[in-house]
């Protein structure tokens, strides 16, 4: 447990306290997971509380940030929508609901592709662009404040432990939203 260095004793946090009174009153479970898995749930929540603001001062919600997202990451910022329901995994509904409504705040287009005249291709206009990648320059800065009390050292091994877990569950099917 973390020490403070004008203090010896231990420091404790919540997820300590929840984990002492299970034990306490069921010694015959193990509680070990909520060790983890409940700080990653309250982790979450601080991340979620700074992806809102961060959108919010962008004026995005945050599935239109997930598909301009993934709209920017593409190399020459268009995609099908099959691509993009892959990448933000909806279903075909949701996916032209949202495109749809993403074209009618002009911050994408949707045309027929010039490769593929029966294909349609999703593309991101100059707002689209400019509010993600606000979007995202001050998302980095909230999830830099979040894990500075960790050196990187720190930092690169709860990555790497983290993916480990994640692979295990992302060889499954991805869950459709």
């Amino acid at each position: 447990m973390p020490t403070t260095p004008d203090d010896a004793a231990p420091r404790l946090d919540e997820v300590d306290r929840i984990v002492h009174g299970w034990r306490r009153a069921r010694a015959d479970l193990d509680v070990a997971p909520l060790s983890v898995f409940s700080r990653i749930s309250r982790m979450a929540r601080f991340l979620e509380s700074a992806r809102r603001e961060a959108f919010a001062d962008a004026g995005l919600e945050g599935w239109e940030f997930d598909m301009l997202s993934a709209l920017r990451r593409s190399g020459d910022d268009a995609l099908s929508p099959g691509a993009l329901m892959r990448e933000t995994l909806v279903t075909s509904g949701t996916m032209t609901t949202r495109i749809d409504k993403l074209v009618a705040r002009g911050l994408v287009s949707k045309n027929r592709s010039p490769r593929d005249g029966r294909a349609v291709e999703v593309r991101l206009r100059p707002d689209g662009v400019a509010r993600v990648d606000a979007a995202m320059e001050t998302l980095l800065e909230a999830e830099r404040e979040l894990l500075e009390p960790l050196p990187p050292m720190d930092r690169n091994a709860l990555a790497d432990a983290l993916r480990t877990l994640l692979l295990t569950f992302e060889a499954e099917e991805p869950p459709q939203r």
